[in-house]
């Protein structure tokens, strides 16, 4: 599994999306702790939106699937403070 800083990752967008349309996992990190994950899409099990959002072209269908074992080994991100619980209440207060 590949991993990429964000702002390499904004550098290089196209290179890492044809490594995820190939198959492969890609883990976003900043400042070196994983904050997120880029996975190949399945229109096998796409719900209802994510089956539009192929269909419009703004998806595309992965060609593999998760390895939910190698997922929940990796390590859990840390934030420090309360700044998870502030941009909680903030996501609340604009109505996510």
């Amino acid at each position: 599994m590949r991993s990429v800083n964000v702002a390499k990752l904004k550098n290089e967008l196209s290179k890492y999306l044809s490594f995820t349309k190939e198959g492969e996992e890609i883990v976003v990190r900043d400042r070196n702790l994983p904050v997120a994950k880029l996975v190949p899409f399945s229109a096998e099990t796409a719900d209802e939106q994510e089956a539009l959002l192929v269909a419009q072209g703004k998806m595309r269908p992965p060609k593999g699937r998760l390895d939910l074992k190698k997922f929940w080994k990796m390590p859990m991100p840390r934030v420090s403070g309360n700044k998870a619980t502030e941009a909680l209440l903030a996501d609340r207060e604009e109505g996510w």
